[in-house]
């Protein structure tokens, strides 16, 4: 189903679909192709709304800087220096994070309105990203299409093509709170994630792949996840062809339970500490499926280089369950 959603000030027209299935209802909006609400059953079959998010459009056009569960591209995380090298050639782009490019930019993908078409149990949305755009060169065709499988899960899948060499690295920007409402940092995390990338004072990585044995990025056993963090946690898996399951979210006090599955090699963990009105620090917490911030700059990450004649596809799913106490 869709529906008028609200106007921008420019005067295009940004709508909203709704999927529903198996007692989960999810909400996603053209702009940005964000994910507005996802609606499931506690343990005592109560529902809530699992994901941050705003009532309105103008929510989400005054306060851009949190991603509330939009599409990033093309480059999801952030690239050092706002540059890297490609094919001999240096790309400059515009920093928006201090000396670094996050998220794609300015106007990144988050910020644009897609164009929508329904599909079975779900809606694909695709645009262009014109040569360019954000300093990225090569024109890049994206669809995202989110949908409901048979047991509610929500599955988001990725494709982009290309006419010139780039790089592309597509996430959702989701804050889950499985509580449905306030601070998040009590809900218990599980990552098979055996190293992580530990970065500098900006956030960049320094380029090693460490352990996490008796840090406190080891989520292999589940525990809380508290605050602290944004971090990228290497998934023991690797790159895939398709989603494998590699953990899990749970709130004790609901029994709601998330799974994640996903073809990419990395997880970015943020504890939304830097969160502000009407939010508060903690309020959700980012599950961000994505190849490893800095790539470009980093030949021994996996690789986010696109080129004419292949193309690009991620799967990411997550699933929506409950758990008895005890």
């Amino acid at each position: 189903m869709s529906e008028l959603f609200g106007t921008l000030p420019d005067g295009t027209r940004v709508h909203r679909w709704t999927l529903e299935r198996a007692g989960v209802r999810v909400r996603i909006l053209t702009y940005g192709g964000i994910v507005q609400s996802v609606e499931v059953p506690d343990r005592d079959g109560r529902t809530a709304n699992v994901v941050l998010g705003f009532a309105d459009l103008d929510g989400y056009v005054t306060h851009p800087e949190p991603y509330l569960g939009a599409v990033i591209g093309r480059y999801a995380n952030r690239i050092a220096g706002a540059r890297f090298p490609l094919d001999g050639a240096v790309y400059a782009l515009e920093p928006n994070n201090g000396p670094n490019s996050l998220h794609g930019g300015e106007r990144g993908f988050d910020k644009r309105v897609w164009d929508a078409e329904p599909v079975e149990h779900g809606v694909r949305l695709t645009r262009v990203s014109p040569h360019g755009e954000e300093g990225f060169p090569g024109r890049v065709d994206v669809a995202v299409t989110y949908a409901l499988d048979a047991s509610g899960a929500l599955r988001i899948g990725y494709e982009a093509v290309t006419d010139a060499p780039t790089l592309v690295n597509l996430t959702n920007h989701s804050y889950f709170n499985l509580g449905g409402g306030g601070n998040a940092g009590g809900q218990e995390l599980r990552l098979a994630a055996s190293r992580y990338t530990p970065v500098d004072a900006d956030l960049i990585p320094t380029g090693e792949l460490a352990d996490v044995t008796g840090t406190r990025f080891d989520f292999r056993t589940a525990r809380k996840t508290g605050a602290g963090y944004d971090h990228n946690l290497v998934l023991d898996k690797g790159v895939t062809d398709t989603p494998v399951e590699v953990g899990e979210l749970h709130d004790p006090a609901s029994g709601r339970v998330l799974t994640v599955a996903t073809t990419e090699p990395g997880v970015q963990l943020y504890t939304a500490d830097q969160l502000g009105d009407p939010f508060a620090p903690g309020d959700g917490v980012a599950l961000e499926t994505q190849h490893f911030p800095d790539s470009p700059n980093r030949p021994d990450f996996p690789d986010t280089r696109l080129r004419p004649g292949r193309t690009y596809r991620s799967r990411t799913v997550y699933g929506f369950g409950v758990r008895d106490q005890g």
